[in-house]
């Protein structure tokens, strides 16, 4: 009985003193964020509550659970499994607070850059740094948990160094397409060829680069279908990223008209158009005649906006309005189909 209650005594006062604790730090964090409503770091430091409650807990009990007193012939197992739980949560904790000062400088660099580009080259880096990170980081707690916190397991682990090589080549060979991903996403991170954000075209689809892996690049589409790929696609195929080299972009339109099209009544309505249309950036402008056949004329009407979004809605917009002007105001501009010649003669 005398055991019981002093472990009772002790699992109890540990963890009281180490929930009083992370309860004292999460008031301090939402203070300093009271204090300091434009710093993002401490609301985002409130995420670790979780890791460091159990950080603290189970440190807490490893350094008490001696006190309990209580002879176990497992007593080795048990402070070795503690051990290993302090050590795990203190990688989650490393990890949750590099995540939250890494999102606070980018939400901070993001309201005070200028440059788009570089926000998503930054948050692109950030992403792909953190998974990597964390994969290193899980792998080294388990060597550390099964070497040095459990004795029973280092002639296990000094066979698996010994065997590493042959592990090593079976697994190069068996993994050439998960370690080619990786290399590529490590390009993509620092080569600036693809960020999170772009507008890039794939496969014949135009959509938004929504999230990058260390194997899979996803690609949001306009109707909001996920494109999933791997990222050794973007080093070994074209694609189109519309993103690339500043936001603005040129569009165009093509109609396909008869020869009697006014050519530049239409020039001049296209103009009247784009001065009022609020995608229109003011750069450039133009319609001009880009083909010529027997049955009619090809016109391209060129316009300039400030994204690819914008330039998208202006290509319709433009498309729609000239076609609707010359049905209005000269519909034998507009193609239509030549009736065949002894088409309606009766067969013989």
């Amino acid at each position: 009985m005398e055991n019981v209650l002093r472990l009772l005594i002790v699992l109890g006062g540990t963890l009281a003193v180490t929930i009083a604790i992370g309860w004292a730090i999460d008031r301090g964090l939402r203070y300093w964020s009271a204090r300091h409503p434009k710093t993002p770091i401490p609301g985002l430091l409130r995420r670790v509550q979780l890791p460091l409650q159990l950080f603290l807990g189970f440190a807490a009990l490893r350094m008490t659970y001696p006190l309990a007193d209580l002879n176990l012939r497992q007593d080795t197992v048990i402070l070795s499994v503690l051990a290993t739980m302090v050590t795990m949560s203190a990688v989650w904790l490393v990890v949750r607070i590099a995540d939250a000062v890494a999102d606070g400088l980018l939400n901070t660099y993001s309201r005070r850059a200028r440059d788009p580009r570089r926000v998503r080259q930054l948050n692109t880096q950030f992403t792909l740094i953190r998974r990597i990170s964390s994969t290193v980081l899980a792998i080294a707690t388990a060597a550390i948990a099964m070497l040095v916190l459990f004795p029973g397991l280092r002639v296990l682990g000094t066979s698996l160094l010994a065997s590493a090589g042959i592990i090593g080549i079976i697994a190069g060979v068996a993994a050439q397409s998960t370690l080619s991903n990786l290399m590529a996403g490590l390009q993509i991170a620092f080569g600036d060829s693809v960020k999170i954000g772009d507008t890039v075209v794939v496969e014949g689809e135009m959509g938004t680069v929504e999230e990058i892996t260390l194997s899979f690049l996803t690609v949001r589409i306009w109707d909001d279908r996920r494109l999933t790929m791997p990222v050794s696609y973007f080093n070994s195929k074209p694609y189109e990223n519309w993103s690339k080299g500043g936001n603005e972009m040129t569009g165009t339109v093509f109609l396909h008209l008869d020869h009697s099209t006014p050519v530049a009544e239409l020039r001049a309505h296209l103009y009247e158009y784009l001065s009022d249309h609020p995608d229109w950036d003011g750069r450039s402008w133009n319609l001009l005649v880009t083909d010529s056949t027997p049955t009619g004329i090809e016109v391209r009407a060129s316009m300039t906006a400030r994204d690819p979004d914008a330039v998208w809605s202006l290509r319709c917009a433009v498309r729609e309005e000239l076609i609707g002007w010359l049905n209005e105001n000269y519909p034998g501009a507009l193609p239509r189909l030549a009736a065949l010649d002894g088409l309606d003669a009766p067969a013989r």
